[in-house]
């Protein structure tokens, strides 16, 4: 159940627990959101400081990820260095906010290990783009890419696709 290196939850987990997020929040006409996070130029870090510094990092953004969510949601190691947040009864809105957090708390960590280490974030929720499992991941990892062509270090949400009756003007207008 629990990543050994960093103490998160494991993929298989996150897949589990995802589905049963999914369907409360279905019954509940809640939402699901979630935060796909991705080290940026982390093969870098591990060539220029060595391993066991990529290692200590991956523990300190798992810690600092974890001290930053609510009891209710579940950070789980992805794999790799990607990480993936899931938000029971949180809107998009809330989890974009949740990222922004997230993403000033993993580059607050260059300061300690003097070396830049920073994430890109992709944001998706079930109320925008559907209820299936793996279309909310598909969807943050989306924006998490759209992050990383971005310039890096920033959060991307999610463009929900086009049948599903939202749109950013009709968020906007709201």
């Amino acid at each position: 159940m629990r990543d050994p290196l960093t103490g998160l939850y494991n993929r298989r987990y996150m897949e589990d627990v995802l589905e049963r997020f999914i369907y409360m929040a279905e019954r509940n006409g809640s939402s699901v959101a979630a935060i796909m996070i991705d080290l940026d130029h982390f093969k870098r870090l591990n060539d220029e400081f060595g391993h066991a510094m990529g290692d200590a990092v991956l523990r300190e953004v798992a810690a600092a990820i974890a001290g930053a969510i609510r009891p209710s949601d579940v950070a789980c190691r992805y794999g790799g260095e990607e990480l993936i947040v899931l938000l029971p009864d949180c809107t998009l809105e809330e989890a974009a906010a949740r990222a922004e957090l997230l993403r000033a708390r993993i580059e607050g960590l260059s300061e300690i290990h003097g070396a830049r280490i920073s994430a890109s974030l992709g944001v998706a929720s079930t109320a925008e783009i559907g209820a299936r499992a793996a279309e909310i991941i598909a969807t943050a990892d989306d924006a998490l890419y759209r992050a990383k062509q971005g310039g890096r270090n920033r959060v991307e949400v999610a463009i929900p696709r086009a049948n599903s009756g939202w749109s950013p003007e009709l968020a906007a207008a709201e």
